[in-house]
């Protein structure tokens, strides 16, 4: 499988907006593209059936159109952690069976871009979290730090876990959530020193979704993609 995984510091970091804009600026160079949200909590009705914003975005952004069904498997309506959402419906979630409706996507699209939910050690069950996913899927992994007060804790943690899964980080985003914080540049700059792997932008504050002015501040070219 050609693709990456998207994670985050933490929840509300911007991995969606950060997925579809990684998105936009794949299928801006002409490849079939798209986007997967395997598991989201946190639904809506609609006249269509239960749907869920986040994946719902990734779709607007991809250059194949896929059915909301293979975009987004699992989707719990509670808007709680996983693995709690999946005990009041008495769902059983696990790595394995999230991994095999990502795989089903592969034949037809030249990337796919997989967003986790929460954070990298986010529960799926009793014994299983998004770590152990990702590592199902062994895609390269975007970091998503979101920058605000205590993003160096989480950010160099999170970079450390992922090594830990013999995985490779691709490449991280300064994603500004809170442009009231103090001195933002001193803070790139230390998690720049500190990641073992290249920063691939710094998007400023957005009241708003704007996928190709987000790619704009985004240099893909440093994820090694093939000419």
């Amino acid at each position: 499988m050609k693709g990456f995984f998207v994670t985050g510091t933490d929840t509300s970091v911007g991995k969606t907006w950060m997925a579809a804009a990684l998105i936009h600026a794949l299928a801006a160079r002409g490849l079939r593209v798209a986007g997967m949200k395997p598991l989201a909590c946190g639904a809506r009705s609609t006249p269509h059936g239960w749907r869920h914003d986040d994946a719902e975005l990734l779709m607007q952004q991809a250059s194949v159109a896929l059915p909301y069904e293979a975009v987004n498997p699992y989707l719990l309506r509670e808007p709680v952690a996983p693995h709690i959402a999946a005990r009041l419906e008495g769902v059983r979630l696990s790595a394995a069976a999230l991994h095999e409706a990502c795989t089903t996507l592969e034949e037809n699209l030249d990337y796919l871009v997989i967003e986790g939910v929460g954070g990298w050690e986010v529960p799926l069950n009793d014994n299983e979290t998004t770590a152990h996913f990702a590592r199902l899927l062994g895609l390269p992994v975007i970091l998503v730090a979101g920058i605000r007060l205590g993003c160096l804790n989480h950010a160099l943690l999170t970079g450390e876990a992922i090594m830990r899964q013999n995985l490779v980080l691709a490449g991280w985003i300064a994603n500004i959530i809170d442009p009231a914080m103090l001195k933002i540049a001193e803070n790139i700059s230390a998690l720049e020193a500190r990641l073992s792997a290249p920063r691939l932008g710094t998007v400023h504050y957005l009241s708003h979704f704007d996928a190709a002015r987000i790619a704009a501040m985004l240099d893909i070219d440093k994820l090694g993609l093939p000419d």
